[in-house]
């Protein structure tokens, strides 16, 4: 099991910018990749970003390359994401999600792949 808890959701002016936590709990935090998703109301869930359990890979949904950036920190057991440059359209609920499946060398943008979640924080971006 992984519990997986957000947080540095707000609100904030375009422009701006935010950084989320998520902390996880549970199981070895170095064996499992992790991957943040968005969903906007009345959308789809939208995959934003992911991070290896090693660092040392990353894969960026188009819209996000440039502003967004992942990282994470095994000794702490958090993965983080900082988000720049945020516009009205990145309003949304801001999940983490961690994929405790088989190694990969770059993490899956696919949500059916990940088998734990967290419970998402709110960033509202204002206009």
């Amino acid at each position: 099991q992984v519990q997986l808890v957000e947080s540095g959701g707000g609100l904030v002016q375009a422009g701006g910018s935010l950084r989320l936590s998520c902390a996880a709990s549970g199981r070895t935090f170095s064996n499992y990749d992790m991957g943040w998703f968005r969903q906007a109301p009345g959308k789809e869930r939208e995959f934003v970003v992911a991070i290896s359990r090693s660092g040392a890979s990353t894969v960026y949904a188009d819209s996000m390359k440039g502003r967004f950036t992942i990282s994470r920190d095994n000794a702490k057991n958090t993965v983080y994401l900082q988000m720049n440059s945020l516009k009205p359209e990145d309003t949304a609920v801001y999940y983490c999600a961690a994929d405790t499946g088989p190694f990969f060398l770059t993490p899956s943008m696919t949500p059916s792949i990940y088998d734990y979640w967290g419970q998402g924080t709110q960033v509202t971006v204002s206009s």
